[in-house]
């Protein structure tokens, strides 16, 4: 059974930080493609980042500079690190894996990030 959990959302102020973790299990999580998501209340999801198999990481617009995905493939764990926090950032964040090569494509059950004063 695949299972994708993220932890670490939670109230942050505006200008501060917030780390997510997305710990995978059931899956042979280095073959797998790893993104961060959002969705924000009323909004469609979209894309926040992402990282291949291979390491290869990209940002959208808004994350850039601010948010840092990694990966720990002795963890079976892929994080986001979040600074500069805007109140705009309020979401449920989420984490995604997929293998294309098979069709595989998985998704966490998300975690709230409220950034307000």
């Amino acid at each position: 059974q695949v299972q994708l959990v993220e932890s670490g959302g939670g109230l942050a102020q505006p200008g501060g930080s917030l780390r997510l973790s997305c710990a995978a299990s059931g899956i042979v999580f280095s073959l797998y493609d790893l993104g961060w998501y959002r969705q924000a209340p009323g909004k469609q999801r979209e894309l926040v980042a992402t990282i291949t198999n291979g390491g290869e990481i990209n940002y959208q617009d808004f994350a850039k500079g601010r948010f840092a995905i990694s990966r720990d493939n002795a963890k079976n764990t892929v994080y986001l690190q979040m600074n500069s926090l805007k109140p705009e950032d309020t979401a449920v964040y989420y984490c995604n894996a997929e293998f294309l090569t098979i069709g595989a494509h998985y998704w966490g059950q998300g975690t709230q990030v409220t950034v307000s004063s």
